[in-house]
């Protein structure tokens, strides 16, 4: 049996100092998630998003970032998916990049609002078609009887779309933003020291304070 309290690391790769870091804490995720894209990380842009629904209870799950500007981040799903339904409910989330390569992390917090549907279109048209078709064959989050049913679903709208050359935009799937409130960046250290740079949103401008490891 595996001995997980055994289990551990010293982190003294890098280092974060409250002088050192860049006033907006946009820029400074720019810079973090350039550093991860360049170490080869495998989708440096997957992060965990956490939501709370009418039920109180938290449910969180792997994402990937698909946008990011100097007011929020952004990503895609079915509305009526789990997580889609939290978002109705409770229109605020919690977002945790982990480039555990680099021993670091990134936790952001902030309100939800949905996309316009013409950006949703322009993304959802990106997209390979065999990607679009799951989206339309997929009813998300909700209990199916066998692998079998949902590749069935597929080959139907894949026959059902074969000859159009775009496939529409579901009525059911968009995309979100977030707008942070909160963004943390966490380096690991020696003697889990670790350095925590916290960034809160002010009427026009970031406090940038540090937090206890």
């Amino acid at each position: 049996m595996t001995d997980f309290a055994a289990l551990r690391q010293e982190y003294k790769k890098h280092e974060l100092n409250e002088d050192s870091v860049l006033q907006n804490p946009i820029d400074q995720f720019f810079l973090w998630f350039k550093e991860a894209q360049n170490s080869g990380l495998p989708e440096p842009n997957a992060f965990t998003l956490a939501t709370v629904g009418e039920s109180g209870i938290p449910s969180a799950r792997v994402v990937l970032l698909k946008g990011i500007d100097q007011e929020c981040f952004e990503f895609y799903t079915n509305y009526n998916s789990l997580k889609g339904r939290e978002l109705q409910d409770s229109p605020m989330a919690s977002m945790c990049f982990a480039w555990l390569e680099l021993e670091r992390q990134v936790r952001v917090t902030g309100y939800i609002s949905r996309l316009s549907r013409e950006k949703a279109e322009i993304y959802f048209q990106s997209r390979p078609r065999e990607s679009q078709i799951g989206a339309w064959a997929s009813p998300q989050s909700q209990t199916i009887p066998s692998r079998t049913y949902i590749e069935n679903r597929f080959e139907e709208y894949r026959q059902n779309f074969e000859g159009m050359l775009t496939i529409p935009l579901p009525e059911f799937w968009g995309g979100y933003r977030i707008a942070p409130t909160e963004i943390e960046f966490w380096q690991g250290r020696r003697n889990r020291l670790h350095d925590r740079i916290l960034y809160t949103a002010g009427d026009d401008s970031w406090k940038i304070s540090r937090l206890a490891p």
